[in-house]
């Protein structure tokens, strides 16, 4: 049920407005790194101090104006530009339909193609974030084109996907992240037990493990980190085939004792206004990670995080729901 209100809540556009005006007054600050590449940057910093390296989201998705579009991947572009010149340790990730994948299939090629040559200028990293079932091909067929021509590309295997592990098998010669997914998907294409997906993600994260070339392990579970840790141990898997990744503002602790540990560990950087939907999309993934960041935002003494307002507003509204 959460799960549903939260993905319900992702798309309320009245609250997606009221998260753009208010955000960082609501502690939005805990779960974005900053609202400009200046603040991003500084925040890539510390990170950086503390032995993390930091993948970054300009966020944004399924936009539907060539313009917009376009201002997004000016954006990417000023971001690359600006990990070059601070010389932070850090990479891109991406949505396709932030760039116009919703708009033209060319359109957003020749925006990606863009992005691409530009960070490969400086031998950095390109992430194509899979998104929602509908776009899932269109994605692989946009990084297949790229892959003709650059070797600085990468993208998501979500393990709940019916197909991903074909697509893994498929892609194993790239560096890959594995998560479990995020987005409400059919039963006709996904498994829908927390058993299932977390069977596959285990077995998705040791096939690559074994057989790729390099393994993001994307995750705030403890208990698969754990088994992670004895696996590539037992495996003599070197630590430079892989590296755990979390979100930014979760779980801050575990990833500072990660990289304290040795292990390869980078941070999931989003930045800029356009926060709320990423936000709630993270706690239909796993609504314990409201826990997470509630505590942070409330031993800062911060207000209250609009995450905990949208879900008390949903919950509420559920309950008054039953009473009629």
């Amino acid at each position: 049920m959460l799960k549903d209100v939260f993905m319900a809540l992702s798309k309320n556009q009245l609250l997606t407005s009221a998260a753009k005006k208010y955000g960082l007054k609501l502690g939005a600050q805990t779960v974005v790194a900053g609202t400009n590449v200046e603040e991003t940057i500084k925040s890539i910093r510390e990170l950086n101090a503390q032995g993390i390296s930091a993948t970054v989201d300009n966020l944004g998705e399924f936009v539907f104006e060539r313009s917009e579009a376009l201002k997004a991947k000016d954006s990417i572009l000023e971001v690359i530009e600006a990990i070059h010149a601070n010389g932070v340790d850090a990479h891109i990730s991406l949505k396709p339909t932030q760039i116009g994948l919703d708009i033209d299939y060319d359109f957003c090629y020749e925006n990606l193609l863009e992005i691409v040559a530009a960070a490969s200028k400086y031998d950095m990293h390109i992430n194509l974030d899979m998104e929602d079932y509908g776009h899932l091909q269109p994605s692989f067929d946009l990084m297949d084109a790229l892959l003709k021509d650059y070797n600085n590309v990468g993208t998501v295997i979500q393990a709940y996907f019916d197909r991903a592990e074909d697509d893994i098998e498929k892609y194993k010669h790239l560096r890959l992240r594995i998560v479990k997914g995020a987005y409400k998907e059919p039963v006709e294409v996904a498994f829908q037990t927390k058993e299932e997906i977390d069977a596959n993600f285990i077995k998705l994260i040791e096939y690559h493990l074994l057989n790729g070339k390099f393994t993001s392990i994307a995750t705030h579970d403890h208990h698969i980190i754990n088994h992670v840790k004895k696996f590539v141990a037992e495996n003599e898997i070197p630590n430079d085939k892989f590296e755990f990744q979390m979100l930014y503002g979760f779980r801050k602790d575990m990833q500072i004792d990660l990289a304290k540990q040795g292990y390869n560990f980078c941070t999931y950087v989003p930045f800029g206004d356009d926060w709320y939907g990423y936000f709630m999309r993270r706690l239909a993934e796993r609504p314990q990670n409201l826990n997470l960041v509630v505590k942070q935002v409330f031993n800062k003494r911060t207000n209250t995080a609009i995450g905990v307002f949208a879900g008390a507003l949903a919950l509420s509204r559920l309950t008054s729901k039953k009473k009629k």
